[in-house]
């Protein structure tokens, strides 16, 4: 498989594991500047193990990986950190470093040896602070902050880096329903503006039909399909990965596919609005 021309990210052919143990199958996708795309699949589909892929955290035993038409493994370290960012699921710091102080290091690719930090850095750091709600935490230290607000500290420090794609691995994990719907939106917001190209791994189904441009659904370290939502999140595709019976709606206020796992007797879609009572059109 030739990898696409064009493409922020291209995978081909990708076989990937630890030790004896193989998790991606001859897996094959594409990021295009601009995009969101949603990973999505079961517990053990693979998906963080592709984004380590991706950002060449993990070398593949078989498979290319390409970003920006080079190959991956070309990049020296600082100069890869200058094109990609990725945010795990967990980060851990060793130290009492202040939320500012961590959001500071995502400037670190994009300064020379023993030089301090610029008027640009601290404008590029102060508006990541902004945009993801942290002004007022700035001088805590991360150790006194909730999951969520960690969470939130990290994916901030990956936007001051300024990456040209971000890989990240359950972005809304430990975020309440505000902080996540928030988060979501200021990337949808990155890549309409900027034409970063963003690959990020979910749970939540709606969320991905929501938000992204195209879904990518994993199961046994394979791609089952790839699309946009509403050709891939469908009852006969669904059922068949994740093993339960589904039905699909649609979200009254959007219009967006609504998945509804553990089917009834009843039919949901379309989905009745608690205010109005009313069905949504199916109309995207």
């Amino acid at each position: 498989m030739s990898l696409p021309t064009g493409a922020g990210l291209a995978l081909s052919r990708i076989t990937a594991g630890y030790g004896s143990g193989v998790v991606l199958h001859d897996l094959s996708f594409a990021l295009w500047p601009g995009e969101l795309l949603a990973i999505v699949g079961p517990n053990g589909a693979g998906k963080s193990t592709l984004l380590k892929v991706a950002g060449g955290a993990l070398r593949p035993s078989a498979g290319n990986v390409e970003l920006f038409q080079r190959p991956i493994s070309t990049y020296h370290r600082r100069e890869l950190a200058r094109v990609i960012a990725m945010v795990a699921q967990e980060n851990q710091v060793a130290f009492r470093f202040t939320v500012l102080e961590i959001v500071l290091m995502g400037r670190a690719p994009h300064l020379g040896s023993f030089h301090l930090e610029s008027r640009h850095d601290l404008a590029a750091a102060h508006a990541a602070l902004e945009r993801f709600d942290l002004l007022d935490l700035a001088h805590r230290s991360i150790s006194e902050l909730s999951g969520g607000e960690r969470k939130r500290v990290f994916l901030a420090r990956a936007l001051a880096q300024q990456p040209r794609v971000i890989l990240l691995d359950e972005p809304t994990a430990f975020l309440d329903l505000r902080h996540a719907a928030e988060i979501l939106n200021e990337f949808c917001t990155l890549c309409r503006e900027s034409g970063v190209a963003v690959a990020a791994t979910m749970h939540d189904l709606n969320a991905a039909a929501s938000y992204a441009d195209r879904v990518l659904l994993l199961h046994n370290g394979a791609a089952v399909a790839c699309g946009v939502p509403d050709e891939v999140l469908n009852t006969a595709i669904l059922e068949q990965v994740y093993g339960v019976k589904v039905q699909i709606g649609r979200n009254p206020m959007t219009g967006a596919l609504a998945v509804f796992p553990g089917a009834s007797s009843r039919r949901p879609p379309d989905v009745a609005s608690p205010a109005t009572g009313k069905g949504a059109s199916s109309e995207r």
